[in-house]
This record gives structure tokens, C-alpha cells and sequence, in this order.
């Protein structure tokens, strides 16, 4: 199994089904790392299994989970994540990320609905991070995930988030534009709330685009352009944490490739511009 520090860096791209023919005979240079969501891929072959598999070998590949359910009342699904570690020892997948949340209660739910935000609901998510961590046996990372509503709320999302990751001892995959969307749907400052996350716990991050419902109400789509108030938090970040990472999530609505590659190159930029002040911080010191 590869460590990831030493292998994930730059800019990745969401691998989808509906890419694979326009990713054909396309240069993705710019594209240093890419994303699946393992219960689309595990137990797929014939062209997709090979195509899967050539990007696999080609760059580093990492599973972002959608079922898992996390924060569900339903058991863990163990069945599951033995066959997410024999994919990943298949494919050599450095990470598995899941989202902060649950979507199942006896029957998927087909949504990402939000965990209660209270000291029990810590405590029994941490456990279940913990055992899925000694299932795949390494660190999984936590995303912090949208959500528009907050049921039998004790303490804030980012003091939840928190202190779930420190009893779980798990990592952070960081969402950009998920602060962004909390931040107005739920009227918090978005740079507080990102200089309060616990930068040495950083997987990896995403970024993506979203939807205005109203003026006080928008909807995390992954199906449009990054603004650039969310670009802006990126910046932050990487002033706040150093560059990380950092993947470029598009699920439907798709763009041309070479638009896709443009907002990857974006990424990129951003990260050369940290990369190139924190040596020249180093050189001075």
C-alpha cells in the first residue's frame, strides 16, 4: 500500500462513467491524482474494468464513499468495507474518504442527511470511524459535508467536526465550497469557521460548484463553476494550512474537458503561487 503523503499532491479530477468517452485521447496532464466512489467500481469489468484500471496505473486513484453511513443507526456495513480494502490493495488506493453524515435507515435514504451535532452523536460516530479504520486497516479521511438543517443541535458543526476527529483519530478531507454553502445557509463567518479546522489532520480537500436556490439558500450540486468568493477560501486555506491536495468535484452538467482541465489548472496555479512563498519564507529565514 502506498503512503499517501509521499504520493498525493497537486489537483485531481472526479473519475465519472459519463468522462470515460470524453476523456478519450485527451491530455490530462494537468490531473495529478483522481476520485472514484468505490460502490460505482468495485466488481465492474469488461471495458470499464480495463479503462478503470488503466487510470489506476496511470496516477494515483482514491475512493470517496457514499453509502457507508457513517452516522447511521443500521450496523456497519463490514461486508462492504472488506471488499473496499480488496479493492484498494487491487488498485493500490492510497486513500478511502467518507462523508460526515448517514444516508441509510433500514433502506438507503438516497441523500446525505445530517448527524445531530451533540456529544453522544461524537462519541458513537468516532467509535464507528474507528472500527472501519481497523477494517481497511489505515486512517480514513472525514469530510465536512454540507447540510441544511440541524436536528437536536448541542454544540456548533465545527466544534462537532472536531471533536469528532480528534476521538476517532481519523484525517480531514477539507470541502471548500461546503464551508461556503453552511456559511450563508446557516449565517456563520466562513473564514472563522476554516481557520478553526485542524490543518494537521488534511488528507485532502475539494472544491466544486453549487447552486443559488434564493439569496439565503444554496445547494451543493457539483453541477456548475466554482465562484470565485469559494476560490478566495481556497486561498485561505493554503495561506492557513500550506498547499494541500486538492480535487476538483463535477458529478453532472459537464463541461467540456478542456473547461474541466481549465478549473484543474486553476488549482494548480493557486497551490504554485503558496508553493513559491513558502520557499522563498524558507530561503529568507
Amino acid at each position: 500500500m502506498m503512503n499517501r503523503n509521499q504520493i498525493l499532491q497537486g489537483a485531481g479530477l472526479g473519475l465519472r462513467r459519463a468522462l470515460l468517452g470524453p476523456f478519450e485521447n485527451q491530455d490530462l496532464s494537468p490531473v495529478s491524482f483522481m476520485e472514484v466512489a468505490p460502490e460505482n467500481w468495485i466488481n465492474v469489468g469488461g471495458w470499464r474494468g480495463k479503462v478503470f484500471a488503466e487510470y489506476a496505473e496511470a496516477r494515483p486513484m482514491i475512493l470517496h464513499g457514499l453509502s457507508l453511513s457513517i452516522g447511521g443507526p443500521a450496523p456497519l456495513d463490514e461486508t462492504f468495507l472488506a471488499k473496499v480494502r480488496q479493492f484498494m490493495r487491487q488498485h493500490n488506493v492510497p486513500l478511502y474518504s467518507e462523508h460526515l453524515s448517514y444516508c441509510t435507515d433500514n433502506g438507503h435514504l438516497y441523500d446525505l442527511m445530517p448527524i445531530p451535532f451533540t456529544e453522544e452523536a461524537v462519541h458513537y460516530v468516532a467509535e464507528r470511524i474507528r472500527r472501519t479504520q481497523d477494517i481497511i486497516e489505515q486512517r480514513i479521511a472525514i469530510e465536512n459535508v454540507s447540510y441544511y438543517a440541524a436536528p437536536g443541535q448541542e454544540m456548533s458543526e465545527i466544534e462537532f467536526i472536531n471533536a469528532v476527529i480528534e476521538e476517532a483519530d481519523c484525517d480531514l478531507l477539507l470541502d471548500v465550497n461546503n464551508i461556503y454553502v453552511n456559511s450563508i445557509n446557516h449565517r456563520y463567518d466562513p473564514v472563522a469557521y476554516l481557520q478553526a479546522m485542524p490543518g494537521e489532520r488534511i488528507a485532502y480537500g475539494h472544491i466544486a460548484g453549487h447552486y443559488n436556490e434564493a439569496e439565503d439558500l444554496i445547494v451543493d450540486t457539483h453541477g456548475s463553476a466554482i465562484i470565485n468568493t469559494v476560490w478566495d477560501l481556497l486561498d485561505l486555506a493554503y495561506k492557513t494550512f500550506g498547499v494541500f491536495p486538492t480535487l476538483l468535484e463535477r458529478d453532472f452538467n459537464f463541461p467540456s474537458v478542456a473547461e474541466l482541465l481549465k478549473e484543474v489548472e486553476q488549482i494548480v496555479t493557486v497551490q504554485n503561487r503558496w508553493q513559491k512563498t513558502s520557499e522563498h519564507k524558507l530561503k529568507s529565514a
